[in-house]
């Protein structure tokens, strides 16, 4: 796979960003949180306000990774009967509203019963770039690996700090878009400090790959998401968002989301060689 085709989407909206001196802001919101209009007015907030890549969320009954703040917003979505064709549907007026990439994450148990091929092309449709999926790993991925690739969709897995060399080569040699990096062992959440395993873990994988490596898991405000800027290629910010937007509405997450850009343009970068 050349360097160019493994970035996809996400990955050169990213390596823009990094061109221009900063690393890339992705945010996420669950798709049908408030409501399912309300959700997509927020998730255009992230637009609004700077984002570099949306990712949305398909919210999901029994979540491994999601910390309680993702969880009660899914919940209340799937209480007001969110299926997935709102999902796709959500997805398909974002990627009318801007040229942003849209990536939905997901457990995979929803796509496997929707159909992997089926919903690689009905995500395809919607305008779709592609998928994170923190419960599937690339040696069980084979079929949604084929139906990417087919459709040329992003597949963004996930390394952590108990991730061997090994174990990051093979998951970033099967990733197209960029790669996730958990920068601290355990749930989602927003927190008052950074892990400082996210470093050491950046440059593992950035030994491994060429593709950019973004970080997630804890971020909550500008300064966090400078100090991760420092070293990574993009940041992640998810529970904070959905914080915001109890708080103050579309409006929160777009104030939100200008005091984290503003912080991933604190720290000029170089460009990366490729």
């Amino acid at each position: 796979m050349s360097d160019l085709v493994a970035l996809g989407n996400a990955g050169a909206a990213i390596r823009k960003a990094n061109d221009e001196g900063r690393a890339a802001l992705v945010g996420y919101l669950p798709a049908g949180y408030p409501s399912i209009d309300g959700g997509v007015d927020a998730i255009k907030a992230l637009v609004d306000g700077g984002a570099d890549v949306l990712e949305i969320g398909l919210p999901y009954t029994d979540p491994v990774m999601d910390g309680v703040t993702i969880q009660r917003a899914a919940e209340a979505a799937l209480a007001g009967g969110l299926r997935i064709r709102d999902v796709l549907s959500t997805v398909e007026k974002l990627a009318a509203y801007s040229d942003v990439p849209v990536l939905v994450m997901t457990y995979w148990n929803p796509i496997e019963r929707y159909g992997v091929d089926r919903f690689a092309v009905d995500f395809k449709a919607a305008g779709g770039a592609g998928l994170i999926t923190p419960d599937l790993v690339p040696d069980e991925g084979a079929e949604w690996i084929a139906a990417a690739d087919k459709n040329e969709l992003d597949k963004v897995f996930l390394v952590s700090p108990s991730s061997t060399d090994a174990r990051i080569a093979m998951t970033t040699g099967n990733c197209r878009g960029f790669v996730y990096a958990t920068a601290v062992m355990g749930v989602t959440g927003a927190r008052d400090q950074t892990s400082d395993l996210a470093a050491p873990l950046v440059a593992r994988t950035k030994a491994a790959t060429g593709l950019p490596v973004g970080v997630g898991l804890g971020v909550s405000n500008g300064d966090q998401a400078a100090a991760i800027a420092e070293y990574a290629d993009a940041v992640i910010v998810g529970s904070a968002f959905v914080k915001a937007l109890d708080a103050g509405g579309p409006a929160g997450v777009r104030a939100l989301t200008e005091d984290l850009a503003e912080g991933v343009r604190r720290e000029p970068r170089k460009p990366v060689d490729r």
